[in-house]
Formats: C-alpha cells, sequence, structure tokens
C-alpha cells in the first residue's frame, strides 16, 4: 500500500467526511426500518463524538461484532440478502460504520466511493424533482469532499467553487448520455419480489370500506389530455375492474375469457391522451366504452381496457371512448347466469323485497327505478364512516344504518337486481377528475375512486347505474368534498379547494407533470424519434454507441479548446528554465528550487556547474528583479549556449 493512502487525516478533512456521508444517505430513513435509522444516526453521532474528543476509534474486534450484529439484524428484517430493499439497508449501515474507523486517506477514499455509489439508490425509491435537486447537491458536496481530501491549502470556499467548476463542466456529458444512452423498459430496479412494491390504487376486490380507504390518498392515479373539448363531470366514468363474484362480503373479478364486446355507439368520439401512474395491475382505466386503443392493449370481454402487462411504470398512451353506447345487446346465456348469482341464504329481507318488486312490478325497468326511488330516501346517508355490519351486511344496510359509501350502495343495488331476477354486476373505477388550469390536464386522484353497477337489460345491453348519484348527486357532479355530510374530517388535501393554496398545488402539480412527461417520459420511443430527425431512423445499439462516442469525442475537443482558451500564458522566463533543464537533461522537481538545484549539482555532477549556474542566477534576476527585461535576455543567451546532453 502506498505511503499516501496510509497518510493520516488532517483534523479539519472528518468534517467534509460527516457531511458526504449524511446527505447520500439521509433520503433513504423515509423507507428503512426504524431501527436501522436509529443504530445508523447513533453510529453517525458516536464518529463525531469521538472526532472532537480527539479519541482514538472503537477496537477492530469491536466494529467486526457491530458488523455480524446489523448483518443479521438485515437479514432478519428483510428475510434475504438480495433485493433493493436488504442491498440498500447494508450500503447505508456500513456507510454510517465506515465513519467509526477513518484512519487513513484510503479510509476518506472508500467511504467517498460508497457515497457516489449510495446516490444512485436513491432513484430506485423516486424520481421526482425534489430527488433529482438533492442528488445534485449531494454530488456536488462530495466531490468537494473529494478535492478536499487531496487539495489540503484550498479553503472551503474555493473547494466548493472548484468542485461547482468540474460539475459545470460535466452537464453536457450528462445530457449527451440522456439523450443518446439506450433506454430501457422497466423500473432502474429488477429484483422481483420488490421491483413494483409500493403501488397504490384499485385491488381485483371490493368490500366494505376498502374504496372509503383508498379515498383517503391525495396520490394522483393518472393524468389526462383531452384533444377536443372535456366532456361534463357526469360523464367521466374511467373503468377498472368488473367484479361478477360475490361471496357475501367480498367482491371479485371472475377468471374465464370472454368473447369479444359488441360496442353499438352513436355521436361523437372523445379523443384523449393519459398519463397513467403505476398501479401494479393490468387496467388501463379507459373512459366508458372504449372504442380505439394502444395496440399493445385490448379489451377483456367486460369493456375493461388491459395491458398486455402489467402496469409496474409511469406509462402515456392515446385512447378514444364513445360516451354514448349499446354494450352486448346479446350476451351469452353462461355470462347472465353468472351475474344473477348469490350465495345461499344470507340477505333474507333484501331477498324478500326484490322478489316482491319482481312479482309487482314484472318489468326489469320499473325495478330499476323502484331500487333507485328505495336509495332515494333522505334516511340513506353518504359518509366515509359508516357503521360495522353483521353477517347480513345487506339487509343492516338498507334496513337499519342506511349509512354508507359508494361501494355499500353498489354492493346493495346489485344484491336487490339478482335477487329479482336481473342479471347485474359491481363495475370498480373512478369517477370525474379536476382541471389543472395551469397545465390543462385533468388530474383523477386515488380519492376519486368509485363503485358503480351495471344491469343487463333485453335489446339494450349493459346498462350503467350509480345508486351513489341518488343519494348524493353532488358527487358526480361537483366531487366527493361537496357530496360529504357537514363537519365529516376530510385529509388535509381535501381541505384545500380553494384560494391560494389550490393554485398553489396546481402549480407545482404542473410542474411535476411537465417533468414526468418530457424528462422522465422520455424512453425508447422517443429515443427512436429524436434519433430520426437526426438522421438515425434505424437505429440500434451500435449506432447509439458510435453516437455516444461523436458526441463525447466532440465535447471533449470542445472543453479541451476552451481550457486552451482561458489558460494562463506561461511566463516566458519559466520557458527558458524549462528548456535549459530538457537541454541539460536535468532532472528538477516541482518543489525543488533553483538553488537547492544548484547545491544538489555541486555535490553530484560537479561538471555541470559552469554551465547551470549562469542560467540559475538569470533565471532569479529574471524572475524576481523589479525590471527584468535585460536579465530575460541574459536568460536567453546563457539558455541559449547550453549544449545538448544528458547528465551522467
Amino acid at each position: 500500500m502506498s505511503t499516501a493512502h496510509q497518510e493520516n487525516l488532517a483534523r479539519d478533512v472528518p468534517p467534509w467526511l460527516f457531511v458526504s456521508a449524511l446527505v447520500t444517505t439521509l433520503p433513504h430513513v423515509t423507507h428503512l426500518p426504524l431501527w436501522l435509522s436509529v443504530l445508523s444516526g447513533t453510529f453517525f453521532l458516536w464518529a463525531t463524538w469521538l472526532w472532537r474528543q480527539d479519541r482514538r476509534q472503537p477496537k477492530r474486534w469491536l466494529l467486526l461484532l457491530l458488523v455480524v450484529g446489523c448483518c443479521v439484524g438485515i437479514l432478519s428484517e428483510f428475510r434475504s440478502p438480495f433485493g433493493r430493499d436488504p442491498g440498500v439497508a447494508m450500503l447505508v449501515i456500513f456507510m454510517a460504520m465506515k465513519l467509526l474507523e477513518m484512519r487513513s486517506r484510503r479510509d476518506a477514499i472508500v467511504l467517498l466511493m460508497l457515497g457516489y455509489f449510495l446516490l444512485l439508490t436513491h432513484y430506485f425509491y423516486s424520481q421526482s424533482i425534489f430527488t433529482g435537486a438533492w442528488l445534485l447537491v449531494a454530488l456536488w458536496l462530495v466531490t468537494a469532499t473529494l478535492i478536499r481530501l487531496h487539495a489540503t491549502a484550498m479553503s472551503a470556499k474555493e473547494n466548493m467553487h472548484y468542485a461547482g467548476q468540474l460539475l459545470l463542466q460535466s452537464l453536457p456529458f450528462m445530457l449527451v448520455l440522456y439523450l443518446l444512452f439506450p433506454r430501457i423498459s422497466g423500473p432502474l430496479w429488477g429484483m422481483p419480489q420488490d421491483a413494483y412494491s409500493g403501488k397504490t390504487g384499485l385491488s381485483d376486490s371490493m368490500s366494505p370500506g376498502s374504496i372509503a380507504n383508498l379515498v383517503q390518498s391525495g396520490e394522483i392515479a393518472f393524468r389526462v389530455r383531452f384533444a377536443g373539448p372535456v366532456p361534463q363531470r357526469h360523464q367521466l366514468y374511467w373503468r377498472g375492474p368488473v367484479l361478477e363474484s360475490f361471496d357475501g362480503t367480498t367482491w371479485r373479478q371472475s377468471m374465464g375469457r370472454r368473447r369479444a364486446e359488441t360496442i353499438q355507439h352513436t355521436g361523437d368520439v372523445t379523443a384523449y391522451e393519459t398519463t397513467l401512474e403505476a398501479h401494479n395491475q393490468r387496467w388501463l382505466l379507459a373512459l366508458d366504452a372504449p372504442v380505439s386503443l394502444p395496440a399493445d392493449a385490448a379489451l377483456d370481454g367486460r369493456l375493461s381496457a388491459l395491458a398486455q402487462k402489467m402496469v409496474n411504470t409511469r406509462q402515456n398512451f392515446r385512447i378514444s371512448s364513445a360516451l354514448n353506447y349499446q354494450l352486448n345487446t346479446d350476451e351469452s346465456p353462461g355470462v347472465l347466469s353468472h351475474n344473477l348469482k348469490l350465495p345461499p341464504g344470507n340477505n333474507p329481507k333484501t331477498r324478500a323485497m326484490a322478489e316482491e318488486w319482481r312479482a309487482t312490478l314484472g318489468n326489469p325497468q320499473a325495478i330499476v327505478n323502484q331500487a333507485l326511488r328505495w336509495f332515494s330516501d333522505p334516511a340513506f346517508v353518504y359518509t366515509l364512516q359508516p357503521p360495522l355490519l353483521g353477517p347480513n351486511s345487506i339487509d343492516d344496510f338498507l334496513f337499519q344504518s342506511k349509512r354508507g359509501f359508494c361501494e355499500h350502495y353498489a354492493t346493495a343495488f346489485v344484491v336487490l337486481m339478482r335477487s329479482a331476477g336481473i342479471p347485474a354486476r359491481v363495475i370498480g373505477g373512478y369517477q370525474g377528475g379536476e382541471m389543472n388550469p395551469r397545465d390543462g390536464f385533468l388530474v383523477v386522484r386515488q380519492s376519486e375512486a368509485h363503485a358503480w353497477a351495471e344491469v343487463w337489460l333485453e335489446k339494450r345491453g349493459w346498462i350503467r347505474v350509480d345508486p351513489t348519484s341518488v343519494v348524493a348527486p353532488d358527487r358526480i357532479t361537483n366531487g366527493i368534498v361537496e357530496a360529504l355530510p357537514s363537519g365529516e374530517p376530510l385529509p388535509i388535501f381535501m381541505q384545500m379547494h380553494g384560494g391560494w393554496l389550490r393554485d398553489m398545488r396546481h402549480r407545482w402539480e404542473a410542474i411535476n407533470n411537465t417533468w414526468n412527461q418530457q424528462v422522465l417520459g422520455y424512453d425508447a420511443k422517443r429515443q427512436l424519434e429524436l434519433l430520426s430527425r437526426l438522421g438515425l431512423p434505424e437505429a440500434d445499439w451500435r449506432n447509439l454507441v458510435i453516437a455516444l462516442g461523436i458526441a463525447c469525442g466532440a465535447l471533449l475537443i470542445l472543453i479541451m479548446l476552451w481550457a486552451l482558451h482561458n489558460a494562463k500564458p506561461e511566463a516566458p522566463e519559466i520557458r527558458l528554465w524549462r528548456r535549459a533543464l530538457r537541454k541539460t537533461g536535468v532532472d528538477c522537481a516541482p518543489w525543488e528550487t533553483p538553488m537547492a538545484l544548484v547545491e544538489r549539482l555541486q555535490a553530484k555532477q560537479p561538471a555541470l556547474i559552469p554551465q547551470m549556474e549562469p542560467v540559475v542566477r538569470h533565471f532569479l534576476l529574471a524572475r524576481y528583479a523589479p525590471d527584468n527585461t535585460e536579465h530575460l535576455a541574459a536568460l536567453r543567451a546563457a539558455v541559449a549556449s547550453l549544449p545538448r546532453r544528458r547528465p551522467d
């Protein structure tokens, strides 16, 4: 190992290392286990205390025990040494523990290299604007620390300025790599068990309270930009899973393939572009009824638009939908029979009432109207806080509590219809959306999650029926905030529905949307479009490598020319001194003064003294005398008289 690497650290270097370790690990606190964050913080404080008190680092046997204990704890927490989360946890704890053994420059270099690597891991969890800004600042600080480690004579201000210059010079290379490096589809991290964890959105099942819980989230589910006029809010039903199997408590999707839908539509078709956030399902959440889909998507026989693969990354696609349509007027008997099934023996009051309607009314449309009139009773309340229901949950809801959310009303309505002999099913999705005036996108949040019903009527096919629109019409026309009773506790984001706070939210979401569309949305397709405009229509990885090489080479040449143009011209006496050294073959280290060189030559090569002594004398006068013109000419003559030879 070299002596430079074994060199002890200067007293003022560890604070730089502490800051670098902190900025590269701090954002991971939000997703690491609490015990791991507390332990890492303890190691940070311990290392800081040791430095402040100028005490020796812990013994190596103690550090070894700590490493083994932390590794065992991480394996116990994550049940595996492989994957994103255990890997990041290991890096964070190793970074904190490395601070406890900062003895030499080599240790500091290891810590800084670990810091550079940790910067990349933050993009495994978030690619937001905040993450990018934080990592740029962290990169600046880590680079400044690396410079400080080697340039001890620099002040802190000069150090930071130099690091900033290096980063600015790297920006063109970042841009070239961003534009030309081959794009990959999928997330930055691809381990199956955790690459797509943490996604929120609709589930493929529904039970009382599931959508009410989802409504508490203000996260954006998707954004939509319409090619023409924006439909009325009551027309915005974004279709997700179709739930046809009911066990008395939970609705689930029925398995099995269906024949293709028969969609008859009238009127204009609405075209729009959707930016769908990752939700780890296949639903594209198209507006009822989709008539044109992306090439890699299809309908499932229930009018739900599905992608070929799980939507595990943000996706952008175009869809056209018909708002006035008829669906499957000629439905298969098997599907109709399946959508009449109910678990035997439960909810006897509901069944009895539906059978009575069937006997007295007969006409399916009249039965549907009667059910909606039943829900129009003012005793029914739309609320996020319904009471718990018993085993006969529909009976309890319809005849006792009469308080529920959209899933309660949709479930009760479908059970009534099936009990009356009318095929019916529950549809999960989103209803409505909020227009952002800053960028013209309709924003649909998780809080717009909704459930409604569909009934099949002869010669009319599947008809949407939303009982919530009868109980709380404001939910459909104005949004959930206007529909909930006064005094209902609302999440903070729902309370920002007016004034400057709402405008600030719109501005920030518009900025985020631009970041998502223009920066994160630069995928393989857009890269190919760019390369086509640059004259590479059939670009593959070979062409990209060539383009990268040419672009980076051109940048290097430009930076070199810029550096040469801005370099300070070398003093003429320095040039003459270097020429004298070359002609005589004398080796002079940068730190060796001319007088020290003369002393060394007198001891080892006295034959060179008659030649070098006048050069040294005139060089010192030309370098340091107030008026060096005469001495510079003498130096030039002395150098010219030197013979070309090498030292013995």
